[in-house]
């Protein structure tokens, strides 16, 4: 929910009110995906559920800003084509931000994971 305020709000508030459902629409797969994740792994958070979140998370990231991108390229006139071309060529920076994130997030999972156990117990 603070993912689709933050990023709506910010979308709505600098130019981009056109999109910002689709910013939204974005944080809530994001949330589903991850959410339902957890529920599979059953809260184990050892190492390789976390991982596995992680790249998944970022798999997840890559399909939803490659739909965004093919939404949006329709949504200003482009023919469907040209849509799925231009949205495939604009993946690169999503893909090295996917990557980071998903070798990011874990680690600091693990580093600040001590500090969650001592206010949540």
């Amino acid at each position: 929910m603070a993912a689709v305020i933050g990023l709506g709000g910010f979308d709505l508030l600098n130019g981009y009110a056109a999109t910002s459902w689709l910013t939204a629409l974005e944080a809530i797969v994001m949330a589903i995906v991850v959410s339902a994740l957890v529920k599979a792994f059953k809260h184990n958070d050892q190492p390789r559920n976390i991982i596995i979140i992680g790249i998944l998370a970022g798999l997840t990231k890559i399909v939803t800003s490659y739909l965004t991108g093919v939404v949006e390229a329709l949504m200003v006139g482009s023919v469907f084509k040209a849509a799925v071309v231009g949205a495939f060529l604009s993946l690169p920076a999503t893909v090295i931000n996917s990557i980071a994130t998903a070798i990011i997030v874990p680690v600091l999972y693990f580093i600040l994971r001590p500090l969650f156990r001592r206010f949540t117990n």
